[in-house]
């Protein structure tokens, strides 16, 4: 009689392994895939472009408010520098100011005409040396021949000792700024006697 050969553990728990991943696959093939309706995709699309928009517009209105604050300090910043922008010459102005101020406060006391004059004459190269320093310079006229662009002839003067067309005296400063003119000279200008009034002279 032969003896039946007993199963080892081990060939047992392979073949539940076996069932049960048959069973397993029975199941998933029995469910039916559940597709997503095409319309729902849409949705969720339009929902992340709604979203987008929304960020993309807040920063656009961040942006605008940015310029529009940069704009107000711009505008501020030049109307300042446009209200101090002489801050420099006129603090360089007042010593000059102050000369004169010591000038006339002692012009009752004063006994010599002579002095006094020589210290007005020396406020005035004070004055011309700040207006040089500032790029003001005196337009250069008597004995110069005349020039329109930087003198304006204010009356003319018969004379035999200057050449015609000479600046014979200066009746008004004129000033260049740089290279700019900023007042014309007014001056005097020769012209040639007549020939009438030069037969006279010689008798």
């Amino acid at each position: 009689m032969m003896k039946m050969m007993k199963k080892k553990p081990e060939d047992r728990k392979e073949k539940a392994r076996k069932s049960e991943a048959a069973g397993h696959n029975g199941l998933q093939e029995d469910i039916p895939k559940v597709e997503r309706p095409a319309g729902e995709d849409l949705e969720m699309n339009l929902r992340e472009k709604e979203k987008e928009a929304a960020e993309n517009y807040e920063r656009y209105l961040r942006a605008v408010a940015d310029l529009e604050n940069y704009k107000k300090y711009a505008a501020k910043d030049r109307a300042d520098i446009l209200k101090y922008a002489n801050e420099r010459i006129i603090k360089d102005l007042l010593p000059i100011l102050d000369s004169l101020d010591r000038a006339l406060s002692r012009s009752n006391e004063v006994k010599d005409v002579d002095s006094f004059i020589e210290g007005v004459r020396m406020i005035k190269e004070q004055l011309l040396t700040f207006l040089e320093r500032h790029g003001v310079k005196r337009v250069e006229s008597v004995g110069q021949t005349f020039d329109p662009e930087i003198h304006e002839a204010f009356m003319l003067t018969e004379s035999d000792e200057h050449e015609e067309g000479t600046v014979v005296e200066e009746l008004e400063a004129g000033y260049m700024l740089n290279d700019r003119l900023l007042r014309a000279a007014k001056v005097a200008v020769s012209k040639k006697k007549a020939a009438g009034e030069k037969g006279q002279d010689k008798n």
